[in-house]
């Protein structure tokens, strides 16, 4: 299993930060590579909510049943897979320590398959997510901006 953890600070609230990435709708428009992110339970946000999503990782695409397993309001949000390609997304939103400021703290994990298919995505993975950071960073800095403006 690997691990890609990350933190950002941004301009803006926590409340606000929280919001955009719980909803699943702005799912595709944040995080790089995925195409697809949708609800398959009545419940869309909150733990027992799951979702199936695709992630195109340069060649392939990955399809995978998420379920989110923790959840606090403005807090944290995490996102198990429980079908597919085996990953879990965690978000964690603290106040910074500057005033109007957020802390984003995000930890990736993902499981490869074995053999030389788990080696040519290994390949694809890490300059993915290098691209999928700063792409997520971006997005989410730019909707802070326009809801301080």
């Amino acid at each position: 299993m690997a691990e890609i953890r990350h933190t950002a600070t941004m301009r803006g609230s926590r409340e606000v930060a929280f919001a955009y990435v719980n909803d699943y709708r702005n799912v595709p428009e944040y995080m790089f590579g995925v195409s697809d992110f949708r609800p398959i339970t009545e419940v869309t946000s909150g733990v027992g909510s799951q979702f199936v999503t695709t992630l195109k990782v340069g060649p392939k695409t990955l399809e995978s049943t998420v379920e989110c397993t923790e959840w606090v309001e403005n807090e944290v949000i995490k996102l198990t897979s429980v079908k597919g390609f085996g990953a879990s997304t965690e978000w964690y939103f603290a106040d910074g320590d500057e005033p109007g400021t957020v802390v984003a703290d995000v930890v990736f994990d993902y499981t490869l398959p074995g053999g030389i298919a788990g080696r040519v995505l290994g390949g694809l993975m890490e300059p993915f997510v290098a691209q999928a950071v700063k792409h997520t960073d971006s997005v989410i800095s730019k909707h802070l901006a326009t809801q301080n403006d």
